[in-house]
C-alpha cells in the first residue's frame, strides 16, 4: 500500500511538472501573439484625439493616502499634472497620524467645504471634505475619514467620485503624463462587449532618476532582490497578463494602478474591506455580476509602461508582501469557490480559476509536497538520480527561458534598459534567481498559508527610502509606508 501511494504521488508530480512546461510555453506563445497585436493597432494611434475628444470619459483618480506626509504634496501636484482633459484627483486621508493633511491643506489652499456626501457604499465615517480655494488646484478633492483600510477608503472615494471611470492607485506611484488616455482607449474602442476594468504595466523605479513626476533614466535596482523583482514583473504583466487578456481570462489588476467602470463597481458593492487581495476580489466579483447576468464584457491590458513603483528591497519587507499576496489570493478563490469548474461562468470559471488554484494558491504547498516526496525516495532507496536531475535541468532551464523572454519583450517593446551593463545584471539574475530567490518565495508563500489557516491577517509596515531626483541623486529621504 506505501509503495502504491509513492508510484500515485509520481505520477502526479510527473503529470504537474509536464503540465508547467506545456502552459508557460502556451503562455510565451499567446503573449507574443498579443504584444503583436497591440504593436501594430498603436503604431500610428494618435492619443492627443482622446484628450481633445467630446467623448472621452471622464475619470476619478482614487488615491487612499496614510502616513505619507513625507512626499505627499509632491505626489499630488504630479496626478494633477497629467495630460487629459476630463479627470479629477480624490486623495482619501485614512486617518494618517502624521502630517500628511495638514501638509495638504497648506500646500494647496484647502478649505472644508459642505460636501453632498452620497453613501452608496458602506464605509468608515468621514470627517470632512476639502477643496481649494484656488482655481488652479479645482480638480483636487481631499477627504478626511477614519482609518479603515486601503479598501474602506477607496470605497470613500467611489462614494465622491463624479466621472464615469475609476484609477484606483497608490499615492507614490509615478504615472506617465499620458497614462489616463491611454488606459481609457480600451473603453472607448470596444462596440460589442462591455469593457469592465483595465490594467496597465507596472514599472519598477528602485535607482532610476525622477523628475518632475517622471522617469528620466532607467537603471536596475542595486540589490538582487530587487533585480529579481523587475524579473518577475517582465514576467507577470508582458507575458502572464498578456496572455489572460488574450483568452479574456484576466481575473487581478494591480491595486496600484487599475482603471474600472464606476457604474459597476458601485452596483457590485464596491472594495471588500475584509480581505487584504481586494484588488484581486473586486475584478473576480465584477466578472462574476456579468456572467450571471450572460452580458457580453472584457477585462482589458495595456502593455505601456504607464505607472512606476518602488518594490522593497529588504528581505523581511518582501517577505511580509509575498506572505499578504498569498493570502489575499486564498481569500478570493475561497469566496468565489462557487465559479471553480463551473461552465456557467465561461473561461473564468473553466481556465482562470483552476490555473489560479494549482499554479498560484498551491504552488508552495505542491513544491514542498515534492521536495518531501524526493527525500522518502531517497530514505527507501528508490531513488533515480538520472531521472531527478533531468527534470530539475528541464524544469531549469525553463525558467531562464520564460525570464529570458519576458525580458526581450521588454526590450523589444519599450528598450528602457539601454545600459548593456543592466541587461548583463538581468541575465545574471535570471541564471541566479531558481537557485537563491525562489526557495526563498516558496518558504513565504507556505508562511502565507499558515499564517492563513491560524487566522493571522494584517498589511504590515512597507518601508520605502524614496526615488531617486535627478536634480539630486543623492538626496533619497526614508518614508515608511502602511501599504
Amino acid at each position: 500500500m506505501f509503495y502504491l501511494i509513492l508510484e500515485v504521488f509520481g505520477i502526479i508530480f510527473l503529470f504537474l511538472s509536464f503540465s508547467v512546461i506545456v502552459i508557460y510555453l502556451l503562455i510565451m506563445i499567446l503573449s507574443a501573439l498579443e504584444m503583436r497585436d497591440h504593436r501594430r493597432k498603436n503604431r500610428f494611434a494618435d492619443y492627443q484625439d482622446i484628450i481633445t475628444s467630446p467623448i472621452a470619459p471622464g475619470v476619478s483618480i482614487l488615491a487612499p493616502a496614510f502616513n505619507e506626509g513625507e512626499s505627499i504634496v509632491q505626489n499630488v501636484k504630479s496626478l494633477l499634472s497629467l495630460h487629459y482633459g476630463k479627470f479629477e484627483v480624490i486623495v482619501i486621508n485614512d486617518g494618517s497620524k502624521d502630517d500628511t493633511l495638514s501638509k495638504l491643506i497648506k500646500a494647496f489652499d484647502l478649505k472644508i467645504t459642505d460636501f453632498a456626501y452620497n453613501e452608496e457604499i458602506s464605509a468608515q465615517p468621514v470627517r470632512g471634505i476639502y477643496k481649494s480655494n484656488n482655481r488652479s488646484f479645482n480638480r483636487l478633492v481631499v477627504i478626511d475619514k477614519e482609518n479603515g483600510g486601503k479598501a474602506d477608503a477607496l470605497n470613500t472615494g467611489i462614494n465622491v467620485a463624479s466621472k464615469e471611470l475609476l484609477a484606483c492607485i497608490d499615492v507614490d506611484c509615478i504615472l506617465s503624463h499620458e497614462s489616463i488616455t491611454r488606459m481609457v482607449r480600451p473603453f472607448m474602442e470596444e462596440t460589442n462587449r462591455k469593457v469592465i476594468a483595465v490594467g496597465g504595466v507596472i514599472g519598477i523605479a528602485n535607482n532610476c532618476d525622477v523628475q518632475d513626476g517622471t522617469v528620466t533614466k532607467y537603471r536596475v535596482p542595486t540589490t538582487l532582490l530587487g533585480r529579481f523583482q523587475v524579473v518577475e514583473y517582465c514576467r507577470a504583466f508582458l507575458m502572464g497578463r498578456m496572455a489572460w487578456t488574450r483568452l479574456n481570462g484576466l481575473m487581478l489588476i494591480s491595486g496600484a494602478f487599475g482603471f474600472f467602470n464606476r457604474e459597476l463597481v458601485v452596483e457590485v458593492g464596491g472594495y471588500f474591506p475584509k480581505t487584504v487581495g481586494e484588488d484581486m476580489e473586486l475584478v473576480v466579483r465584477m466578472r462574476r455580476y456579468m456572467e450571471e447576468r450572460k452580458i457580453p464584457y472584457k477585462v482589458g491590458f495595456v502593455p505601456d509602461p504607464l505607472c512606476w513603483t518602488e518594490v522593497p528591497e529588504q528581505e523581511e519587507v518582501l517577505a511580509r508582501q509575498r506572505n499578504r499576496w498569498i493570502r489575499g489570493t486564498i481569500e478570493t478563490l475561497q469566496l468565489h469557490r462557487v465559479t471553480r469548474l463551473n461552465p456557467n461562468y465561461g473561461v473564468m470559471g473553466l481556465v482562470s480559476y483552476p490555473y489560479w488554484n494549482i499554479f498560484e494558491k498551491m504552488a508552495p504547498v505542491l513544491e514542498l509536497l515534492g521536495l518531501l516526496y524526493t527525500l522518502v525516495l531517497i530514505i527507501i532507496n528508490d531513488f533515480s538520480a538520472f531521472y531527478f536531475v533531468a527534470l530539475f535541468v528541464v524544469l531549469y532551464l525553463l525558467s531562464i527561458l520564460v525570464s529570458s523572454f519576458s525580458i526581450l519583450y521588454e526590450q523589444i517593446a519599450y528598450n528602457n534598459y539601454k545600459d548593456k551593463k543592466d541587461l548583463n545584471k538581468l541575465i545574471f539574475t535570471i541564471i541566479l534567481e531558481p537557485l537563491m530567490i525562489h526557495p526563498k518565495v516558496v518558504f513565504w508563500g507556505l508562511k502565507g498559508h499558515w499564517d492563513f489557516i491560524v487566522g493571522k491577517g494584517g498589511w504590515g509596515n512597507m518601508i520605502r527610502t524614496g526615488f531617486k531626483k535627478s536634480e539630486d541623486k543623492k538626496n533619497i529621504e526614508p518614508n515608511s509606508l502602511n501599504s
